[in-house]
């Protein structure tokens, strides 16, 4: 069948009774990249968080910063690393709801750290932003004060400053890190 015959539909979340989800087309999910239907963890990618902001569904984090499922994962779940026991606590969970299919390895392309060798986890993080008219008035007054050269350059600069339609300051990123 179609995947437009799956518009408007839901369903059962496999281990959370009570649970519903809707099925939710993406342009990400194609016939060449996958089955067509995937799960969205819409704090755990890019694209997933796409779909879920365009109809207004929450972005609920259950991994902690450190890796490990948090107490909104439910017991079964609290603790677990997400790559280790946490896989295979899932993988029971589903089968003992006897909503397992089929069971078998992947190689999943998670990105990479570049110095410890091990998998990261994307994942929704909390932001705190500022008053965006504040921060670029600050930035203009603190650029005039510096010596730029040639001096033609920052009027350009100030210009593409004004032009920002928003900031955010981020302190997330490790340093050191590409």
């Amino acid at each position: 069948f179609s995947g437009a015959d799956l518009v408007d539909g839901s369903c059962a979340h496999p281990t959370i009774p009570g649970r519903v989800s809707p099925l939710l087309p993406a342009n990400h999910v194609t016939m060449t990249k996958g089955t067509g239907l995937v799960h969205t963890a819409p704090a755990h990618g890019m694209e997933d968080y796409s779909v879920a902001s365009h109809h207004q569904l929450p972005t609920d984090c259950l991994v902690d910063e450190s890796g490990h499922f948090t107490e909104a994962a439910g017991p079964e779940l609290k603790n677990k690393n997400v790559l280790e026991e946490g896989n295979e606590a899932v993988i029971q969970m589903l089968q003992a709801a006897g909503s397992l299919l089929k069971e078998e390895k992947y190689v999943h392309s998670y990105p990479y750290d570049w110095r410890t060798k091990k998998p990261m986890i994307i994942r929704a993080s909390k932001q705190w932003f500022v008053n965006t008219a504040d921060v670029k008035a600050a930035a203009q007054d603190v650029l005039k004060k510096v010596k730029v050269i040639p001096t033609s350059a920052v009027n350009r600069m100030l210009e593409m400053l004004d032009r920002r339609t928003f900031w955010c300051i981020s302190r997330q990123r490790c340093w050191g890190v590409p």
